[in-house]
């Protein structure tokens, strides 16, 4: 047995002190107020209790040889517990664990180890029974879970492993959130006073937060933006009902709030440049509980519709999921819906009037003289933060490009609103990592490329390492089963060369 391994084992069963361990020269040093700029992949085997498995000592070897030098475990806290007693912890699980710490250390790659799913928490599906935020009860025993991570990996360094505790935690008020990062690290910092933690940032990583700088954490952001590139077609978020990407990418929300959500309201407004009769269709995403859809032409209203949500089949949208925490239903709708334009139209407004959310993915104009028909289509977002935006332009002559006025996302966008809050953060003391990154594998690859060079530029600016989600499957470099991309055959595995290429023009020292 490696000797270190059997350190491992020994500061897992033991309150002893460990014996001093062996810094390792492969690995830069880490701390939580000045993280490297590691590079490399999330690993999905215990991501899901459901498919749990062994991780792959290949994966380690192949991410080294490759030129990487950091794995984040996104895991299922239900993997490691007895008779689905979350206060009872299996150690023959936990040793599945231990190996890919060993296999870190073996091929010179950091381990972060992460609780996807932790007790109370989770972003996945079903939801946990109680609520880690809210609940004294979930928060002492996921602090228990912390704590026995801890004890177990005592005096490991923090150059090989990290903890993450959350995963993207959302809708969380930052005093909260703060309260039970403490009660966490505190528990962690029993057993291990030294252990580097990270936490990752609120809103789905996306909003970094200041209220954790006391508790001497890292942190990290996501590299998901805008999701209509990011997760086109992918059925977890109902992607399927997200407009063909392009990147740069149109920057005008679809995503309408009702009365529900006051201050957040706003309309979509087009102004045509020649008064003009034509023919509007809408593409309804998603409605979230319900909504009023009203469509004004010259302030006059000419489409006015309920739109209610159900369990699935029960009415004219295609899927349905319900939230229990709301006690309402979620559909994806993906259909259009038509509106006759009269002969004179300046402007249209488009405004959910009452309800909660609806969002729409395209408008189409739609223009006929009898004998040919023009159309023009305006892909939008699903943005809900979304502020009001001026009006876009549409000029029925210009066939070629009938939209005007419309803002674009690409690479300062990304940079002033997900790139740059972070740098301040970083520049106040704090380490920051992109801790998941990634395009899945129905958007074109082309486009795919592009918003993942601008992506990299801009970590590669801010000086941020980062961890693509995944290495092998639909984000990674390896086995992506894109349908245009000529893969390279690799160790027995389909690489997709390109993608590998650019992400190591882009590493850091």
């Amino acid at each position: 047995m490696n000797k270190t391994y059997a350190f491992l084992m020994l500061a897992a069963a033991t309150t002893l002190s460990p014996a001093p361990a062996v810094e390792s020269p492969q690995l830069p040093p880490a701390s939580w107020n000045r993280l490297p700029r590691w590079h490399g992949f999330n690993l999905l085997e215990k991501f899901n209790v459901g498919k749990n498995e062994r991780f792959v000592e290949e994966d380690f070897r192949l991410i080294s040889e490759l030129g990487f030098n950091f794995v984040r475990l996104p895991m299922d806290y239900r993997i490691w517990i007895k008779d689905k007693d979350w206060e009872k912890i299996d150690e023959a699980a936990l040793a599945e664990i231990d190996e890919a710490l060993e296999f870190g250390k073996r091929h010179g790659i950091h381990v972060c180890m992460n609780f996807h799913r932790a007790p109370g928490y989770t972003v996945a599906r079903p939801p946990e029974p109680k609520d880690l935020w809210t609940d004294p009860d979930a928060q002492r025993v996921c602090a228990m879970h912390w704590a026995a991570f801890a004890r177990r990996y005592r005096g490991v360094p923090n150059d090989q492993l990290s903890f993450n505790l959350f995963n993207e935690p959302a809708h969380v008020p930052p005093d909260q959130h703060a309260q039970v990062v403490k009660i966490v690290t505190d528990a962690i910092r029993q057993e291990d006073p030294d252990r580097l933690v990270i936490c990752d940032a609120r809103e789905w990583g996306n909003v970094p937060c200041p209220e954790l700088v006391p508790l001497k954490v890292a942190q990290a952001t996501r590299g998901y933006q805008p999701g209509g590139i990011t997760h086109y077609k992918a059925s977890w978020v109902n992607g399927g009902t997200m407009p063909p990407p392009s990147w740069p990418t149109p920057q005008i929300s679809g995503f309408l709030h009702g009365s529900s959500a006051e201050g957040k309201q706003h309309a979509i407004a087009v102004e045509f440049l020649k008064p003009t009769a034509a023919t509007l269709r809408l593409r309804v995403a998603e409605v979230f509980g319900r909504a009023h859809l009203v469509v004004a032409a010259n302030g006059n209203p000419i489409f006015d519709r309920a739109f209610t949500t159900g369990p699935a089949g029960k009415g004219e949208w295609k899927s349905s999921k319900h939230h229990e925490q709301w006690k309402t239903y979620q559909c994806a709708y993906d259909r259009d819906y038509e509106a006759k334009l009269p002969g004179g139209t300046r402007d249209i407004t488009v405004a959910n009037t009452n309800g909660t959310w609806i969002s729409l993915s395209l408008i189409t104009i739609e223009i006929s003289d009898g004998q040919n028909t023009r159309s023009a289509t305006l892909p939008l977002q699903n943005d809900w933060s979304a502020k009001p935006m001026p009006p876009v332009r549409f000029d029925p002559a210009n066939a070629a490009s009938a939209f005007s006025g419309v803002p674009m996302i690409d690479a300062s966008t990304l940079w002033d609103k997900y790139v740059e809050p972070f740098v301040g953060l970083r520049d106040s003391g704090v380490g920051v990592i992109v801790g998941e990154f990634g395009c899945y594998n129905k958007t074109p690859h082309p486009i795919a490329m592009a918003w993942l060079e601008d992506c990299l530029k801009n970590w590669k600016r801010a000086g941020f390492g980062w961890a693509m989600w995944n290495f092998r499957g639909p984000f990674g470099v390896l086995d992506s089963d894109r349908a245009d991309v000529a893969y390279e055959d690799f160790r027995g595995h389909k690489l997709d060369r390109k993608m590998l290429d650019l992400l190591l023009s882009y590493r850091q020292p």
